[in-house]
């Protein structure tokens, strides 16, 4: 019996991971990061058995009433230290310097404290202490003294909630022994959603996320609708992330504080995240700006005649107002940024532009009930991989193209290296796996470039063509953008329909506007791509046909025969008034499925009597047929590689979602369609 994924998880990575749901049940109201609870999962739930899951769960959610500290109960807890003692609290505490007494003070986030001193053995130990902020055990004491200005509070014992150690070569072993399939929905897993609600390059966008904890100096930019998820990975995924307002940011907080020469957010954090980056209102210093475009560019800044090197990943998230094909018809895609980053220099200077718009909005049936990685462990290997270098991965199979530039090529490298480190830590991957990676690193960093181009026209002085030669076929191949593909593929058949519709067309109720000759082709259709509709693929083909065959082996369930549903409202709108339609429809089912199938069909059947559609279908035994195709008495055939089922999942309970009247506005699966005549 072949495992379920689960199951595997659990056998090649016990005490690594935890089922994802646990994380919600024991948060309760506690706005703690996820880490910090998975940490606590990973010590007492780290198995598939239920009892000790339920008793796990248990433990920790008494961990949690126990020792979290809750701002409304700080005095509460400030009360139990002094009665007991001794008390170990969890919470988050900062620790700055006090050069006029010479010691180390700590603040603490949600009990309350200031300046309470801690041992220098401490801040050596946990330099992340001193900025932005770490999550901790943390022992405390209560010692009253008759000292003027002494304080009571003692910090006997720091532990930052962070895995201690793991054994990399054990990871890449147990990577092996996954599919690819299998590895990109256990990442999935790991960060939250459930794989099944994404398809390929959807997760592949998720997982983009995670380039910049495990590439050094790596500057991502996001940009995209709310409610998508962007500052989820940044702020709750990683104990070495920092998540900051793109507003709230200063030269000395984030690089080098001048007059007490402590180093800033960069030399301490592997990611630093500016949540909240658009917005053209805000007002952003000009020269944190140039700052910030020597440090993407070189991974170094100034203090004073010094240069100081960080290895920290930038990353800016924030919302988008507009549409797509808004932006990309009368401004561009940074249209949203503060003027002070709408700057060419430092947009060169992005490795990657990750479409926002193409992350669903999160819903709450996409979080995941399986098992993924603590995330505390799997932010040690990530980290682990930053001294590693996998950009020249691709070179056995493929070379970029001579005019790609230093610093394109750089950024292309950057992102197909992060996605190998992902994906490939045991570096094992087939040649067509390697491409789908490169490609998509100079799609992300082609992005960036055709909107500097829009931007600046020195940036169009040189022709830069962002293809690749395949070393075994020689063959040279192009790289676009799907937004490129998605709006020129749409304007170019809107403008054919509209060309070739007549005046009569317009004033005859019931009749599909002309479209253009049908001819012989196949067509490839990218996953995410909009635009598309059943409308715009089959009816020039289906036109004036009276009997039309369907052959789907898959309807049967009801989001299938839905499909078939629009289909036939589809023929409906391109048929004449007064003629009709002889649909056959050819399915399979198992015999378990065959009366869910039969009922759901012959309430089509039902619908559509009295529309000049007169459908009848026939359900064979799984398996009898393999190929999906649509045939006409016209002589036409349409052979379709994933059937009618051509449309990513999206939410048809929500009544006033556009895509549920509009497949135009779904994301497609990827695939492609020949027509052919017989």
């Amino acid at each position: 019996m072949i495992p379920t994924l689960d199951e595997k998880i659990n056998e090649h990575f016990p005490g690594r991971v935890v089922r994802k749901d646990l994380t919600a049940k024991v948060k309760g109201n506690a706005v703690v990061p996820t880490y910090v609870l998975e940490y606590l999962l990973g010590q007492y739930c780290a198995t598939d058995d239920e009892a000790s899951i339920e008793k796990g769960v248990e433990n920790v959610r008494k961990i949690i009433n126990r020792h979290y500290v809750h701002r409304e109960e700080a005095e509460l807890v400030k009360s139990t230290i002094r009665d007991k003692g001794n008390y170990r609290i969890i919470d988050r505490i900062t620790v700055a310097l006090n050069d006029r007494r010479d010691v180390h003070e700590a603040s603490f986030t949600n009990l309350g404290l200031r300046k309470v001193v801690i041992s220098d053995d401490w801040v050596r130990k946990f330099p992340k202490l001193l900025t932005g902020g770490v999550w901790c055990l943390i022992d405390m004491a209560y010692f009253p003294s008759d000292e003027r200005d002494a304080t009571p509070w003692l910090i006997e014992k720091v532990k930052p909630i962070q895995l201690s150690n793991f054994d990399f070569e054990q990871y890449k072993q147990q990577r092996a022994r996954f599919t690819t399939e299998e590895w990109a929905d256990f990442l999935m897993q790991s960060i939250g959603f459930n794989p099944e609600h994404f398809g390929q390059r959807n997760k592949l966008l998720q997982l983009t996320r995670l380039i910049p904890f495990c590439e050094r100096n790596y500057n991502l930019i996001e940009l995209g609708p709310k409610g998508t998820g962007k500052s989820h990975i940044f702020s709750e995924f990683s104990p070495h992330g920092m998540l900051i307002s793109g507003g709230e940011v200063t030269a000395a907080k984030l690089f080098v504080n001048n007059s007490t020469g402590q180093i800033g957010l960069v030399g301490y954090w592997d990611s630093v995240a500016f949540d909240e980056f658009a917005g053209p209102d805000k007002r952003i210093p000009k020269g944190l700006v140039d700052i910030m475009k020597n440090y993407m560019a070189n991974q170094s800044f100034s203090r004073g005649r010094e240069s100081m090197g960080a290895e920290a990943s930038m990353s800016f998230i924030g919302n988008t107002k507009r549409s797509v094909a808004y932006m990309l018809k009368h401004s561009d895609l940074f249209e949203q940024l503060p003027p002070a980053y709408y700057d060419t220099a430092f947009l060169d200077r992005l490795h990657s532009y990750l479409p926002g718009w193409e992350v669903e909005i999160i819903r709450g049936e996409m979080f995941t009930q399986g098992f993924g990685f603590v995330v505390d462990y799997l932010a040690e290997v990530l980290r682990y991989m930053r001294t590693l270098d996998y950009s020249d991965a691709y070179n056995a199979y493929f070379k970029l193209d001579d005019t790609i530039t230093t610093r394109d090529k750089v950024a292309i490298q950057k992102t197909f290296s992060g996605l190998m480190k992902v994906l490939y830590p045991h570096q094992s991957c087939t040649k067509e796996e390697v491409r789908a990676l490169l490609e998509f690193a100079i799609e992300s960093r082609r992005r960036v470039k055709l909107q500097l181009m829009k931007m600046d026209e020195t940036f169009r002085e040189r022709e830069v063509r962002f293809a690749y030669k395949d070393l075994e076929t020689g063959k040279r191949v192009e790289v676009f953008t799907l937004e490129e593909l998605q709006y020129n593929l749409v304007r170019q058949m809107s403008e054919e329909e509209e060309e070739t519709t007549t005046a009569e067309d317009q004033a005859t109720p019931g009749k599909a506007p002309s479209a253009p000759e049908p001819e012989e082709q196949h067509i490839v259709i990218k996953e995410n791509q909009k635009g598309i509709s059943y409308q715009r693929l089959f009816a020039p083909y289906l036109k004036g046909a009276t009997e039309i065959h369907l052959i789907d082996p898959y309807l049967r369930k009801f989001h299938q025969v839905k499909k078939l549903m629009e289909f036939c409202q589809m023929l409906y709108r391109i048929k004449p008034v007064g003629d009709e339609i002889r649909l056959k429809v050819f399915t399979n089912a198992e015999s378990g499925e065959k009366q869910e199938a039969d009922s759901l069909l012959i309430q089509v059947q039902t619908n559509l009597q009295g529309t000049g559609i007169d459908m009848d279908y026939e359900i064979e035994p799984q398996g009898t047929q393999h190929a999906r195709s649509i045939e006409t008495d016209t002589g036409w055939k349409i052979l379709l590689d994933r059937g009618l089922d051509i449309f990513q999942r999206y939410d048809y309970k929500d009544a006033f979602n556009l895509a549920n009247a509009l497949q135009e506005e779904r994301m497609c699966k990827g695939f492609e369609v020949t027509y052919v005549r017989v």
